[in-house]
């Protein structure tokens, strides 16, 4: 997956993003990157706000919905598009999901896809892929643990 746009993988890279940016760390900014490292799971902004409230970090679904804005429009975490809503991952580094059918979860994973899929692609369409997503959608095998179980 080749791409011009550096991503962020992990909780120092999106500090440092930050950082690089000029953007204010606020106390609910950083409470919100550490949630999103922390949990490993794409969240919903209800579901950030609901649990740094129940962690005793006061704060309101107003400076919640701000903040992802904020960290997703430059590009510090990922925002995925659903039917039901909008979900928030700590991921920006253009990677792929397996959306599990079991737990309703998004698990992120780094695929290549072989050079002869990509050409074939550009012939198909008249175009030079830059970067690439692929979505996968599973459900979890029984003596698995995978899928959030």
């Amino acid at each position: 997956m080749t791409t011009n746009v550096p991503g962020v993988r992990s909780l120092e890279a999106a500090i440092q993003r930050c950082q690089a940016m000029g953007m204010r760390l606020s106390r609910q900014r950083r409470s919100i990157l550490e949630l999103l490292w922390q949990s490993g799971e794409h969240l919903s902004a209800r579901e950030i706000y609901h649990r740094l409230n129940e962690q005793g970090q006061a704060i309101g679904h107003t400076s919640v919905y701000q903040n992802l804005d904020a960290l997703t429009s430059q590009g510090v975490i990922e925002c995925v598009e659903r039917a039901n809503g909008r979900l928030y991952g700590s991921v920006s580094e253009i990677h792929s999901h397996v959306n599990c059918l079991d737990t309703q979860q998004i698990l992120d994973v780094w695929v290549e896809l072989p050079p002869e899929v990509i050409a074939q692609v550009e012939q198909e369409t008249g175009t030079k892929v830059t970067a690439y997503r692929v979505e996968f959608f599973a459900y979890r095998q029984p003596e698995s643990l995978a899928c959030g179980s």
